[in-house]
């Protein structure tokens, strides 16, 4: 606002090259009279701004404008990251409590599960704990059953052995060779 009070606009470059128009261009006497004078103001007998009062006045309004709008914008910015702060932490809070939820409601069906099938084994184990007493009551029977099958099945295989031992003697054995050697072409 300063700037522009006092003919700041007569000290410019500008108004040089306006002057020097009004001396070549083609204009009559009043109006180059009138040119001139409003030209020649800036160069002595100028005029005396008499706003500078009104000039102070609103350079002081803008500066504490300027100061209160600083603060506001300070306060605002505070309590907007306090606000994110808190909205954080009840996000997390939240989060936190809702995870728990999730693992208790998972824990309290696991249970459930584990209970009934508790259940079902208990059923089972008490309907095949007859069967048990039948079969320990059969196993002396069924282990002497088991017992001769497995002498029989020792024996054969100490027959297929021996037999098997015979085999490779006979076939080790000099005339085995001579007959193999006669019977096979050489080559």
């Amino acid at each position: 606002i300063s700037k522009g009070a006092g003919g700041i606009f007569l000290q410019t470059n500008t108004a040089a090259i306006v002057r020097s128009l009004t001396i070549n261009m083609d204009l009559s006497s009043a109006d180059r009279d009138m040119m001139s004078s409003f030209l020649s103001e800036g160069q002595g007998q100028g005029y005396t701004p008499q706003s500078g009062q009104i000039t102070g006045i609103l350079k002081q309004m803008k500066d504490t404008m300027e100061a209160d709008l600083a603060d506001i914008t300070t306060t605002e910015e505070a309590s907007k990251t306090t606000f994110a702060e808190l909205v954080a932490a009840k996000e997390k809070e939240i989060a936190a409590n809702s995870k728990a939820i999730e693992e208790k409601t998972q824990r309290l069906g696991e249970t459930g599960v584990k209970i009934e099938e508790l259940k079902e084994d208990l059923a089972d184990t008490s309907a095949s704990y007859e069967e048990d007493k039948k079969f320990l009551a059969d196993l002396d029977k069924n282990c002497a059953t088991k017992t001769e099958e497995f002498d029989v099945v020792k024996k054969t295989r100490a027959e297929e052995t021996l037999a098997i031992a015979e085999t490779i003697k006979i076939l080790n054995d000099d005339d085995a060779l001579d007959l193999f050697g006669k019977t096979l072409p050489s080559p």
